[in-house]
């Protein structure tokens, strides 16, 4: 199971202080679960972990919409169509 600490995603958003912990970490469950959910499987890769992190960056994020939503949403649309199994045999 891939590691992502909660520390390494408020780096990336560049989150300091505790008070949003608890809805950081229900965010980071709810990546992982949505991208099951999308096909990907977990892995240790940095691009899964990448997809985590914008995942939890446009759901964070969403309370004051921007165009910059755009752009997030893209790149972790592209992020997951490649790391989705898509069932072929990679053998």
């Amino acid at each position: 199971m891939p590691n992502i600490s909660l520390n390494e995603v408020k780096n990336y958003l560049r989150i300091d202080g505790s008070e949003d912990d608890a809805i950081l970490t229900l965010l980071i469950d709810g990546a992982k679960e949505y991208l099951k959910n999308a096909g990907v499987p977990e892995s240790d890769s940095a691009l899964y972990k990448l997809a985590v992190m914008l995942y939890v960056a446009l759901h964070y994020e969403n309370r004051d919409p921007s165009a910059k939503m755009d752009k997030l949403n893209f790149a972790f649309e592209s992020i997951v169509l490649q790391l989705k199994d898509y069932g072929g045999d990679t053998s």
